[in-house]
């Protein structure tokens, strides 16, 4: 069984906490933290394999740049792999066509090709390795544009530029925003090491955060992207740190005796819930995004833990014992102490790890049936609960900042990769890279406008 109850400390149902979890953890060894300010390392990029897909999906076609090929990275794949992966988009072949202004797009040209929307562009090389590009989105039965991008980037930035149209595309035809220029936060363990790494949505441009031969858990974004929480192992207990991504500073905030774990930020990311077991028992704490400033939040005989703030920050959901097994509890941040909280899972004897979509609509969480741990998902308002997998051992839902992928980790044939799943259960993916157990993943917040 893998670490599904990630979070618990030890002893019975309180056993099962860290045991499960470093079941699959070798003995703690000696540090070798690295700040990784230039240290090489090698990192894989996530394959992606996608199935299933939208109920209707969008035929639309995206004709390769004009110029494009003098560039050492092609724009219009990622555009294309990117739309691709939402499972809302049908990609339609362009043929030979190749319109690059509106003014040489011949529309009934691709209604024949059954294209319900077509993106067309150019782009321009520019003195000082920058390229400009310029896009438009083009309405194909009503024959007008929909909407035009146009930014002059660095040529090493081109893919981050590519997953910007595609944002632009996405919320343009669906009217939902955009996440493929987010950045997801995982755990890889490869043999005895452990590297937090930070990937581009789309898995590309991995990047090591820090590394260990210790266990790292819990990574948690700040709402401004901007900084990690997460808890180390490296003091021979958990401790949970907050670093700063562009400088790769960081803090202990929650360094307390017995265990420290299970950080989640406020919305407006000036505190964090954590789970500490300092007062006998683990119970959530509120603490100032510096380690200052304690409070504590919750109060009961049982294990209280995997905390996750409402879009509004005036309620928490979190995984309790309280009733006997592992459910589901909401309760109100009032910086006092409380016991009152409201059970909100009743199927079955076992829902943990909830994780509150951007709406606030409802959650995500993992539900055991039989012995399959699986995404779910539960509306606050009517109740209904949704397994959107169907797999053996899944943990750890994080949802996108849409609100309709969620991020997960599983298992498959014994070893540890991310799946996302779309809200609607229609859509699938694995990602995977070709050594390492994967775990833990952590979705980041929309990027900020440039």
């Amino acid at each position: 069984m893998t670490a599904i109850i990630s979070r618990f400390p030890a002893s019975s149902l309180k056993a099962i906490s860290m045991q499960i979890r470093l079941r699959r953890l070798p003995a703690l060894g000696a540090v070798f933290f690295l700040w990784l300010l230039g240290a090489p390392m090698a990192h894989a990029t996530l394959n992606i394999e996608i199935f299933g897909g939208g109920a209707t999906q969008i035929p639309i076609a995206i004709v390769p740049f004009a110029a494009e090929e003098r560039l050492g990275q092609g724009i219009t794949p990622v555009v294309g792999a990117d739309l691709h992966r939402s499972g809302l988009f049908r990609l339609v072949p362009p043929g030979g066509l190749r319109p690059h202004e509106p003014i040489e797009v011949v529309y009934p040209d691709w209604v024949n090709r059954g294209a319900a929307a077509l993106v067309i562009g150019s782009t321009t090389t520019l003195p000082g390795g920058q390229v400009a590009i310029r896009v438009q989105l083009m309405d194909v039965a009503r024959q007008v544009q929909l909407a035009s991008y146009a930014e002059t980037v660095p040529a090493e930035q081109l893919r981050a530029a590519a997953h910007r149209i595609a944002d632009m595309i996405y919320e343009k035809l669906t009217g939902d925003v955009g996440v493929f220029s987010t950045r997801i936060a995982y755990v890889v363990k490869d043999g005895k090491k452990y590297s937090l790494q930070v990937a581009d949505a789309d898995g590309f441009n991995s990047q090591p955060v820090i590394e260990y031969t210790e266990p790292i858990i819990s990574p948690a974004w700040s709402p401004d992207g901007t900084r990690l929480a997460y808890v180390s192992f490296e003091n021979k207990k958990p401790v949970v740190y907050v670093q700063t991504l562009a400088t790769r500073s960081r803090k202990a905030v929650a360094n307390f005796k017995g265990s420290n774990s299970a950080p989640a930020w406020s919305p407006d990311g000036k505190k964090l819930a954590v789970v500490l077991s300092l007062m006998g028992g683990s119970q959530i704490f509120l603490v100032k995004a510096d380690g200052s400033g304690m409070q504590r939040l919750s109060q009961s005989s049982g294990i209280d833990t995997e905390p996750s703030f409402s879009p509004d920050g005036r309620y928490i959901i979190f995984t309790s014992d309280r009733g006997g097994s592992p459910q589901i509890y909401r309760m109100a941040v009032t910086g006092h102490p409380s016991s009152a909280a409201e059970r909100l899972t009743f199927e079955g004897n076992y829902n943990v790890s909830p994780d509150y979509s951007p709406d606030g609509k409802s959650f995500a969480f993992i539900h055991r049936s039989g012995d399959r741990f699986n995404v779910a998902v539960q509306d606050f308002a009517t109740r209904q609960v949704q397994l959107l997998t169907d797999s053996k051992f899944d943990e750890s839902p994080s949802l996108a900042p849409n609100g309709k992928i969620i991020l997960y980790a599983t298992e498959i044939r014994g070893r540890g990769i991310l799946s996302a799943v779309s809200s609607d259960g229609r859509t699938r993916q694995q990602l995977s890279t070709q050594a390492g157990d994967i775990r833990e993943p952590a979705w980041g917040p929309l990027r900020r406008p440039r």
